[in-house]
């Protein structure tokens, strides 16, 4: 798969299968839309291609209300290579461009620069300026331009039962187990291990920090969550704690993964860490002894949990 940053770059002129979307989480309803697109373009001999844009229209039209999205901009590619797309049109979007009327979104966007013989589309698509543009719009548009529109029912989307947003409130309840199935894969969070206050280490439990740069990626509530990793190409599994270590007195929010048998120094490598389960929820113990007492309890939990579950 090709990433091409804004559609002014877009080189190509052969005919193109085109969805649109945010795709946030890349999940399993939008892995079924990126499959026909995918599908069809290989039955016709097309190039396939998804139009997303980044920031999140929500960021630049709503910059009062945080939004919080389930992947990184980098995630959603690397997950999104894994569907077959041929291209991924990443487009900045704007303020200007949200001011676009909807027929020169089609005309000049889906058939002079993506050159759309056919565009698949969830149902209930809004286009355009103001959301003006809909689906009898593009199948009026689709005659004049000579493309073909397929919209996907609302009853194959509705089987699938999932949405960005149940996705969202399953990490929020830190439901885990059920927002990686809506996913398809485990939620995950990448960052570049940072040198923390090292007091994992003094009590047993050495901890390898997480800062993600991403301010707008979903942190799941505080609390401490079964995880793994693949570090040096090797599966690690653990444990990693969201919180403000409030028994030591923390005063901003951390992410601490502690690695099961293993203690490489991993200070300044990027990881991935995948959650598996919720364990419980962080706590403020008495004394660092109750803590230590608490952490070999989850760790003794979270290993049962692996064995009856990997």
């Amino acid at each position: 798969m090709e990433i091409i940053h804004s559609l002014s770059n877009y080189p190509y002129s052969e005919k193109t299968v085109v969805t649109i979307g945010t795709f946030d989480g890349v999940h399993i309803g939008h892995q079924k839309i990126l499959e026909q697109v995918v599908f069809a373009a290989k039955q016709q001999q097309l190039k396939s291609v998804l139009l997303t844009f980044f920031p999140h229209p929500r960021m630049v039209l709503q910059k009062e209300a945080s939004i919080e999205l389930i992947n990184t901009i980098e995630e959603k590619a690397n997950l999104l290579a894994k569907t077959g797309l041929d291209y991924l049109v990443v487009h900045p979007f704007s303020i200007d461009f949200s001011k676009m009327t909807a027929l020169d979104f089609v005309r000049n966007v889906l058939v002079n620069q993506l050159n759309t013989a056919k565009l698949i589309i969830g149902y209930d698509h809004h286009f355009g300026k103001n959301r003006e543009g809909n689906i009898e719009q593009l199948t009026e548009y689709s005659h004049l331009y000579d493309f073909e529109v397929i919209e996907i029912p609302a009853q194959d989307i509705n089987d699938v039962s999932v949405s960005s947003t149940k996705i969202r409130r399953a990490l929020s309840e830190k439901n885990i187990k059920t927002a990686n199935k809506y996913l398809g894969y485990p939620f995950m969070l990448n960052g570049k291990v940072v040198n923390g206050k090292q007091l994992g280490g003094k009590i047993g439990f050495p901890t390898a920090n997480i800062h993600i740069e991403e301010d707008y990626k979903l942190i799941p509530k505080t609390g401490v969550y079964i995880v793994k990793s693949v570090i040096n190409g090797m599966e690690v599994l653990g444990m990693m704690n969201i919180g403000f270590r409030p028994t030591v007195d923390g005063k901003h929010q951390t992410i601490e993964v502690h690695f099961f048998d293993f203690n490489d120094n991993l200070y300044n490598q990027h990881l991935t860490i995948e959650l598996l389960y919720f364990l419980r929820d962080e706590q403020k113990f008495t004394s660092v002894e109750k803590l230590i007492s608490q952490l070999k309890i989850d760790k003794e939990n979270a290993q049962k949990y692996l064995e009856n579950n990997l």
